[in-house]
């Protein structure tokens, strides 16, 4: 009993780690919730009645791992010797849901559980003891207990215990007087040979076995009794103990993390949920305030524009009276009036008509309805919130839009070349945003289809950049547009050179006859005499030279040659004095 004992305590950290877990009765099966009749253990260590687990629906697994389903190969007497392999079948476990396999012979062969049956028989004698059968005949109700044999007897084994000779000494009890009983030992009878106990443990085939299985299927097998073999067993069921109360321990130590994080996470999400609401609180807030700020001022622009609206047409409708009225009178005196009046009336006529027309006055509208909504222009921080959305009212006037670079003029074939589109509105000042519809059209004077395809780059701040590659010479027309207008200074005429060609070193005859025929003569641009160096002369762009002679009689009656050469920017002068007067 000391050696079992300790295996038989529950530690109670079970039931701290699982604090809403119910505790089970041992005594009674979970599914019925009757007492346990015929135990059995699955291998989740939950225990069931033998009728109970039967009702449960078992399943299959008929994919078997290495088998081969493929025995066409197979000659018909292997194939009629071939047996099916049986299903491996499996059940839910009904408390913890795990996939458990049942052994070969099914319900029937998982292991009985004997202390249930122990708790059965104590819960049963704790009342009127009713309903208890017989241990012997199975078929009578339990009335006594034999203290020896530790089973209960109904009135009729009762009294055969006590003719027989081998237990007339037996002490046998009533069972009402065991009720005050806590523990109580019962035989547990070999399932082969129901008359035999259970005594002995079969080394070999690692089960318990009876003295007539050791005759028997179990004969030559190493077998010892059961209390000589319980220190081994028993240890290394402790010592599997022990590291599961390890891992228990762990899992107890994770669950408390949880459950403290789980804690802690209701009320970080608490604090975050309001931070939340106090951001877009007070976010609305500054929308709103940017959105009363936006509507106000686009109604003041709305009021300014309009005044001005107002303003010129009233100067202009006053004109426009003044003009009709002259007019009027005019050709009223032309068609009706007289020489003499027409003369007469001519000097005040003609003042006020000269002064008329020659009244300096803006027929375009002073204002435009050029307003609009940008919802991604950064609008600023108000109150710590970054807000966007800006009313735009200034737009690019076509005729103040400049252009401005160094290729405007002239660029050369085949090199990337370009300028640059300066857009302002209508008071002169550089626009600080893109976005506006430019267009850009390059096409060759005399040859219409000769166009060339420019690239628009919007900087973002006003200016754009076009860039091109020119493939012919010539003259093109240059035409820039803004809003379909074009721009101060287009269109305009571009003029693209000849591409650079390599200079391949020819010797100027210049350069040879000033020397006077000397072969170490060397030109301006670093050519050599033919025959003089192997080095090669090579100058980038068209060599362009002119010869200047200036003939000059002094006393000395001296000759001077003055050589000009140019490359491109670049020019050289040399001087060479004569060798002969």
């Amino acid at each position: 009993m000391s050696n079992t004992q300790g295996l038989q305590e529950e530690p109670t950290s079970v039931r701290k780690a699982l604090p809403e877990a119910k505790e089970c009765s041992r005594s009674k099966c979970p599914l019925c919730a009757q007492l346990f009749s015929a135990p059995k253990i699955l291998p989740c260590l939950h225990t069931f009645c033998t009728a109970c687990l039967e009702q449960l629906e078992p399943f299959s697994d008929l994919g078997l791992p290495g088998e081969d389903s493929d025995s066409s190969s197979e000659g018909p007497c292997l194939q009629s010797c071939r047996q099916p392999p049986s299903p491996l079948l499996s059940l839910l476990c009904p408390v913890c849901d795990a996939e458990v396999d049942l052994p070969p012979g099914g319900i029937k062969d998982l292991t009985t559980d004997h202390m249930a049956l122990k708790e059965v028989l104590l819960e049963t004698l704790q009342g009127e003891g009713l309903g208890l059968a017989c241990d012997l005949c199975v078929d009578g109700e339990a009335v006594k207990h034999c203290q020896a044999c530790r089973v209960c007897l109904c009135q009729f084994c009762c009294q055969a215990h006590k003719r027989q000779k081998k237990t007339a000494a037996h002490p046998v009890v009533e069972l009402q007087d065991l009720k005050g009983y806590t523990h109580m030992e019962k035989p547990i009878q070999c399932l082969l040979h129901p008359s035999e106990e259970l005594t002995l443990f079969c080394e070999q085939c690692d089960t318990s076995v009876c003295q007539e299985c050791v005759v028997g299927t179990h004969r030559q097998h190493p077998y010892n009794f059961t209390s000589n073999v319980i220190h081994k067993h028993g240890d290394s069921i402790r010592e599997l103990l022990k590291i599961t109360q390890l891992n228990m321990r762990t899992l107890e130590g994770a669950l408390s993390r949880i459950e403290e994080v789980g804690s802690t996470l209701s009320t970080h999400v608490e604090a975050v949920a309001r931070e939340i609401c106090a951001f877009a609180d007070g976010y609305v807030k500054a929308v709103e305030e940017h959105r009363d700020r936006l509507l106000k001022f686009l109604n003041e622009l709305k009021v300014q524009r309009e005044s001005l609206l107002h303003l010129q047409k009233a100067q202009l409708l006053q004109l426009l009276l003044d003009m009709q009225t002259g007019v009027e009178f005019t050709e009223h005196l032309l068609t009706n009036g007289s020489d003499l009046e027409i003369l007469l009336t001519k000097g005040v006529v003609e003042n006020q008509l000269s002064k008329l027309t020659g009244v300096d006055c803006n027929i375009h509208p002073l204002a435009d309805d050029r307003i609009h909504f940008s919802p991604q222009k950064k609008a600023g921080v108000y109150h710590g919130y970054e807000i966007f959305g800006a009313v735009l009212n200034k737009a690019a006037h076509p005729a103040k839009c400049v252009l401005q670079g160094a290729d405007l003029g002239s660029t050369h074939q085949n090199e990337p070349a370009g300028f640059t589109l300066v857009c302002k509105d209508a008071s002169d000042e550089q626009m600080d945003r893109g976005g506006e519809p430019v267009r850009v059209s390059i096409f060759h004077k005399d040859r219409k289809d000769c166009v060339i395809k420019a690239s628009v780059t919007d900087n973002q701040d006003g200016t754009y950049h076009i860039s091109y590659i020119p493939e012919e010479p010539g003259k093109y027309k240059v035409c820039v547009f803004v809003r379909g207008q074009h721009v101060q200074g287009s269109p305009f005429t571009m003029i693209v050179k000849n591409k650079f060609r390599p200079h391949r070193g020819v010797f100027h005859c210049c350069t040879f006859c000033s020397s006077g025929g000397q072969k170490a003569a060397q030109c301006a641009c670093a050519g050599v005499m033919p025959g003089k160096s192997p080095l090669p002369h090579k100058l980038l762009g068209q060599a362009q030279f002119s010869l200047s002679l200036s003939l000059s009689l002094s006393l000395s009656l001296s000759r001077e040659l003055l050589m000009v050469y140019s490359s491109g920017s670049q020019p050289f002068f040399g001087h060479a004095p004569p060798k002969h007067l």
